[in-house]
């Protein structure tokens, strides 16, 4: 295995996050705050470790598996690491764990904070926050499929570190085409729910912070109380729009746009999805309602609606303290903090589609108990699947719950309350942001143990890179 290579590729990402670091800081220069010099310390210092090995590395021609994922699962810790120096320059709340745990957090879009005053960031650090949420969107993926395509079948190994095969499924076109829908589609998102988010009242500012953070189902926001803080149904909705948007397959999207037949509107996936997210409105407003949280049932679906999309996509947003509803709504946002958005989104957790394959996998089994002769074929979106494939999202879903439980058994250990310490799991490996208790939607981890710090950041990168992803990093020494 070459590290001179691995670097060279690592150090690709390196000067990417360098001249965002940049941007960042000429927007604390701008704005005359004390983000400046610390956000271009960490650019320059950024710049010159990815420098040197573009520098004097060659570029090779080839790469073996185990450096591709060595490439992508190391870019993915590095950015964590080197994302971490504007916050410890400008120090503040930043100890060395929560400095990390915030740039984890914003790299793989989960949105859980440490911070217990937003507001009092610069604009300039305030805007890198939000570029890691949507830098790491898509960041890997853009990484491999755009610097790395040529690289013969290393590439579909690359691309399988953060996309998963029922991912591409819907992808029906060559490695370069993907690429560029996912771009387009992202910054095209991007960019028309700033405008809307402007028009409905934020400040320019604000409006890019959270365009940044929903496109990629991050949940980072720029105020203490999240969008509660605007108090605006019109912003709400336009939210509500783009976290479901992103939380939906690119490739469907694109597919959609492009008057293609494998759509939206056709996709099995996606109509389960819609029913999922329209009963669990429902069933929670109905909740709300008759417990007289909300003084009528139109604020209860209000309410309903955004914290069960926000959830879901595992965006994270707020806009009420969940922590004050009922324990029916309460399970039912659990749950759905675990099911999560669809494959070959932005949105992390366990993902619908795998959920509904499972589903399709136990019937099949009844089925076959009742006819054992029967030859049962089992369909996701009009696409066969293979045993290799049932077998793989069966594994997955096993590890993700004992990913879950292993989680919990040691935050109750280091004196967690059992809703917290679940919750919480829960939403560091489907990196959705907020959990319940001491962690709920208005709330932080400012006050977890650094050890339960260090644990959540792991579980985060874990559910970022599809848990195996970042296992086969750990044991690359074991390849043979």
């Amino acid at each position: 295995m070459r590290f001179s290579v691995i670097l060279r590729y690592v150090g690709t990402v390196m000067l990417c996050l360098s001249a965002i670091m940049a941007v960042s800081a000429g927007i604390s220069y701008a704005s005359g705050d004390t983000g400046f010099y610390p956000l271009l310390l960490s650019a320059l210092l950024t710049l010159l470790l990815g420098g040197f090995p573009m520098i004097f590395v060659s570029k090779a021609d080839s790469i073996t598996t185990k450096e591709g994922f060595m490439i992508v699962v190391g870019s993915w810790v590095v950015s964590c690491v080197v994302g971490m120096f504007p916050y410890l320059i400008w120090g503040g709340e930043f100890s060395l764990v929560n400095a990390w745990f915030e740039s984890v957090s914003g790299f793989t879009t989960t949105g859980a904070s440490i911070l217990t005053n937003i507001e009092a960031l610069p604009q300039g650090l305030l805007f890198w926050r939000s570029a890691t949420n949507w830098i790491g969107g898509v960041g890997v993926v853009m990484f491999a499929l755009l610097v790395l395509p040529s690289l013969g079948t290393n590439k579909m190994a690359l691309s399988g570190i953060e996309m998963s095969s029922l991912a591409k499924d819907n992808y029906r076109y060559r490695t370069q085409k993907v690429a560029k829908i996912l771009l387009t589609i992202y910054i095209g998102l991007t960019i028309i729910s700033t405008l809307a988010l402007k028009l409905a009242g934020m400040r320019w500012f604000d409006a890019l912070n959270h365009a940044m953070s929903a496109s990629a189902t991050g949940g980072f926001s720029t105020k203490n109380a999240s969008i509660g803080f605007y108090d605006s149904p019109l912003i709400e909705w336009i939210l509500i729009a783009v976290m479901f948007l992103s939380s939906l397959h690119y490739g469907l999207i694109y597919s959609t746009f492009t008057r293609k037949s494998n759509n939206i509107f056709r996709s099995e996936v996606v109509r389960v999805y819609v029913a999922i997210i329209v009963g669990a409105t429902l069933f929670i407003a109905t909740s709300l309602y008759f417990a007289d949280i909300y003084p009528n049932i139109f604020t209860s679906l209000r309410q309903s609606v955004f914290q069960t999309v926000s959830l879901i996509t595992t965006t994270g947003f707020a806009t009420a303290d969940t922590n004050l509803w009922t324990p029916f709504a309460v399970v039912i946002l659990i749950i759905l903090s675990i099911i999560c958005g669809c494959a070959g989104s932005t949105s992390g957790g366990a993902k619908v589609d795998r959920i509904l394959l499972y589903f399709k996998v136990l019937v099949a089994r009844l089925r076959g108990q009742q006819h054992p002769n029967a030859v049962i074929r089992i369909r996701l979106d009009g696409i066969l699947q293979e045993d290799r494939q049932v077998n793989t999202v069966t594994l997955f879903l096993t590890t993700y719950f004992v990913l879950i439980l292993l989680g919990t058994l040691t935050s109750t250990l280091l004196g967690l309350d059992l809703l917290t310490a679940f919750s919480s799991s829960v939403a560091f490996i489907g990196n959705v942001g907020p959990g319940f208790g001491a962690v709920g939607s208005l709330d932080n981890y400012a006050e977890l143990p650094s050890l339960l710090k260090i644990q959540g950041s792991v579980l985060m990168l874990m559910g970022r890179l599809e848990i195996f992803g970042f296992i086969q990093f750990l044991f690359i020494r074991m390849w043979r």
